[in-house]
C-alpha cells in the first residue's frame, strides 16, 4: 500500500471479466486501485513478483497455465501477497483446492461490487495481520506447555485451565494459546462462550499442509486475547486425531505462543501421554474428598514410574478442610506437597461457567480468582521447582 491504496493486480483471460472488475473496484479508487492485469497465468506470475500487488485477483481456468498453480508460484515467491480466486464452482473441493495451492480467499462469479471489495478487504487485512506476527515472531519465543491434568473427572480441570490462560495473558502481557484435548466430551468452548468455526478435527483434517504460520487460521481467538484450539464438536470424532497429530500440533505452536495450555481428559491414553512428555509443567488437579485422594495417589505412582515426577505440582481445588480432611492429611496421603489452595466458590463458578466468562474477568477480587492469579504468578516467575516428594511417617486413609 505505497499509495495509500490497496494495489491489486487482475488474472484472467477473459478481457469482458477484467473490464467488469475494474468498472466495479472504480467505484472504490480512493481506497483500491487496480495496478496491472494478465490474461494468463504464466504472464500473471511474472507481473506480481515485477509490481509486487497486495492482492491477486486469479481466475482458475486459463490456457498457458491454471490458476491454482500460478496462485502456489506467485505465494511461494511473493509470501506477503494475498490470493483470491475467482470462480463459477462453488463445490468444497475446488475450495480446498485453492486454500493447498496457497489463496488466502474464494470467490464465486458472478459477484457484486461490495462482495469483491469486502473480500479484498478481508485478505488484505489478514495479510497485514501475518505480517504483523511474522515480525513479532522474530524476537524468538520460548514456548513454555502447562498440562492440566487429573486422574479423576469433575474435579475442576477444565475450570482451572480456562481461568488460567485468560489471567496469564492478562498479567503476562504474552501470547497464550488453550488447547482442549478432552477430545470427545471438552468444554473449553462452552466455557468460555465461544463462537466455534474449527477444532482440532479440522485442523487434523488438513495437517499435511499446515505450517506454523497457517496454524492460527484454525485457531478461535477469545476476546481476552486467548487463542483456542477447541475439541471436536462429536465425540466420534476424537478417533480420527492420534498422538501423532498432537506432536504435529505442538510442534507447530513451538515458538508461536509463550504458553501453551493444554486441558486434558482423566485418564492415560496415547494423546495424553504425548502432551504429558511435552510438557514443562504438570499441574495435578485434586479435590479433597477420599475417591479422588485415592485416584490421585495411584495416578502420581503411576506417573513416577513414567518418569514424571519432576514435572508435577499437585493443586487443590474447591479447598475446605471443614469437610474432614486437612491439607497437611493429604499431603501425608499423596506424598506432595500442595503447590496452590483454589478455595471452594461454588457460586462464583458455577455462574462464571453458565455465562461463559471467566471469573477471573469479572470477579478477579474474589479468592478463588486471587488463587488462579497466585497460580500464573508462579508459572511467569519460573517457581516450578520440583516438587518435593514428602516422607509418610504414618498412613493417614487406608490406601
Amino acid at each position: 500500500m505505497e499509495n495509500g491504496k490497496i494495489n491489486v493486480v487482475i488474472v484472467d483471460d477473459s478481457n469482458d471479466t477484467v473490464e467488469n472488475i475494474k468498472t466495479l473496484l472504480g467505484l472504490y479508487e480512493k481506497t483500491i486501485e487496480v495496478i496491472g492485469t494478465a490474461k494468463g497465468g504464466k504472464e500473471g506470475v511474472k507481473l506480481c513478483q515485477k509490481l509486487r500487488p497486495d492482492i491477486v485477483l486469479m481466475d482458475v481456468n486459463m490456457p498457458d497455465m491454471d490458476g491454482l498453480t500460478a496462485t502456489n508460484l506467485i505465494t511461494s515467491s511473493i509470501p506477503d501477497v494475498g490470493v483470491i480466486i475467482m470462480s463459477v464452482q462453488s463445490e468444497n473441493e475446488y475450495l480446498k483446492k485453492a486454500m493447498f495451492a496457497g489463496a488466502r480467499e474464494y470467490i464465486i462469479k458472478p459477484f457484486s461490487a461490495d462482495e469483491l471489495v469486502a473480500s479484498i478487504t478481508k485478505t488484505y487485512e489478514a495479510q497485514n495481520k501475518r505480517k504483523h506476527n511474522t515480525k513479532m515472531l522474530d524476537q524468538v519465543i520460548q514456548t513454555r506447555v502447562i498440562s492440566v491434568f487429573s486422574t479423576k473427572g469433575g474435579v475442576g480441570k477444565t475450570t482451572i485451565a480456562t481461568n488460567l490462560a485468560v489471567a496469564l495473558a492478562r498479567t503476562a502481557k504474552k501470547r497464550v494459546c488453550l488447547l482442549d484435548l478432552d477430545l470427545q466430551f471438552g468444554d473449553v468452548g462452552v466455557m468460555m462462550n465461544l463462537s466455534v468455526k474449527n477444532t482440532i478435527y479440522d485442523l487434523v483434517k488438513d495437517i499435511k499442509n499446515l505450517d506454523s504460520d497457517l496454524i492460527n487460521d484454525y485457531l478461535t481467538t477469545h476476546f481476552t486475547g486467548v487463542d483456542v484450539l477447541p475439541a471436536p464438536v462429536k465425540p466420534e470424532y476424537s478417533e480420527f486425531i492420534d498422538s501423532k497429530h498432537i506432536e504435529k500440533i505442538l510442534s507447530f505452536l513451538n515458538g508461536n505462543f509463550h504458553y501453551v495450555i493444554i486441558d486434558l481428559p482423566a485418564s492415560f491414553q496415547d494423546i495424553v501421554l504425548t502432551a504429558l512428555d511435552n510438557s514443562e509443567k504438570i499441574l495435578i488437579v485434586s479435590t479433597l474428598d477420599l475417591p479422588t485422594i485415592k485416584n490421585i495417589k495411584v495416578g502420581l505412582n503411576l506417573m513416577e514410574n513414567l518418569k514424571y515426577k519432576d514435572k508435577v505440582q499437585v493443586v487443590v481445588n474447591k479447598a475446605n478442610e471443614q469437610y474432614g480432611v486437612r491439607y497437611s492429611e493429604f499431603e501425608e496421603t499423596v506424598g506432595y506437597p500442595i503447590w496452590v489452595n483454589v478455595p471452594e466458590d461454588s457460586n462464583t463458578v458455577i455462574t462464571s461457567a453458565n455465562k461463559g466468562i471467566p471469573f477471573v474477568m469479572t470477579r478477579d477480587d474474589t479468592k478463588v480468582a486471587k488463587a488462579i492469579f497466585e497460580l500464573s504468578d508462579k508459572i511467569q516467575n519460573n517457581n516450578l521447582q520440583p516438587a518435593k516428594e514428602k516422607s509418610s511417617k504414618w498412613k493417614i486413609f487406608s490406601f
